[in-house]
């Protein structure tokens, strides 16, 4: 067995490994295109920690990054985790084995959802761009928890800052339309008009069934959509600004 002094860091990014037991093989040996980002949701950093090393707790990450930017690497890269959970996006629905997780130390919506400190968006970013590049995993599929369990999460929430991760080289984005007044779609309506625009959330990769009906499953969808796209107004209906958003990333995609 190598000694925890002598393992390396898969990621070029100043990083130390701090081995969590919690992982397992990737299924179908599943080559990882996707990054997904998480925040821990608890008080402290050392709690976290904790809770991702801890063998009776069944959860841990790759990666996890403290506030200060320093890295923790908790789980080869070439492991499955056991940081997603229940989720699905773009026909995956195993997220665990076509992902590589990170956790970013923060105490989240119910702590009260506080600023990301610099330092630790410098590292997110940093290890990010690093863990794409040698993965080769496309913009589009750097993510939020929330983005493929929109029923259940939240995270990384409305406050992460995506443009800047965007502006250093990570994942797909565009800028925002601004929000005004207009048609809205919400909770309860139906009709061609909701069926179509659940056609553009599934052709971007959200977990959605087309029927025509905007029910509690697409308020969630529409929700975790604006927690990362249009974060200005999260309320889980499909305003103009939504709707633009959406369209202009769609036509943003690669081969558009």
């Amino acid at each position: 067995m190598v000694a925890r002094a002598d393992l390396k860091p898969d990621t070029l990014v100043p990083a130390k490994v701090h081995p969590s037991p919690n992982h397992g093989e990737r299924r179908d040996a599943r080559r990882p295109d996707m990054l997904l980002l998480h925040y821990t949701g608890m008080p402290t950093a050392a709690g976290a920690l904790s809770r991702l090393c801890d063998p009776t707790s069944g959860v841990s990450s790759h990666y996890l990054v403290l506030e200060d930017g320093r890295i923790l690497q908790l789980v080869p890269e070439a492991r499955r985790a056991w940081h997603a959970g229940v989720g699905a996006w773009a026909g995956d629905r195993d997220i665990n084995s076509c992902s590589i997780g990170i956790e970013i130390a923060h105490p989240g919506h119910e702590g009260g959802l506080p600023p990301y400190p610099d330092a630790q968006i410098e590292a997110v970013a940093a290890l990010s761009r690093d863990i794409a590049e040698r993965w080769s995993i496309p913009p589009e599929r750097v993510l939020g928890h929330s983005d493929v369990a929109p029923d259940r999460k939240e995270d990384p929430g409305e406050n992460f800052p995506w443009g800047r991760l965007h502006a250093e080289g990570v994942g797909h984005w565009v800028e925002p339309a601004p929000v005004r007044e207009g048609r809205v779609f919400a909770k309860g309506d139906q009709g061609p008009s909701v069926e179509a625009l659940q056609a553009m959330l599934a052709l971007y990769g959200y977990p959605i069934a087309l029927g025509g009906v905007f029910d509690e499953a697409m308020t969630a969808v529409v929700t975790a959509f604006q927690h990362h796209f249009r974060q200005e107004l999260v309320d889980g209906r499909a305003d103009l600004s939504t709707i633009e958003t959406l369209r202009a990333l769609l036509r943003a995609l690669p081969g558009r």
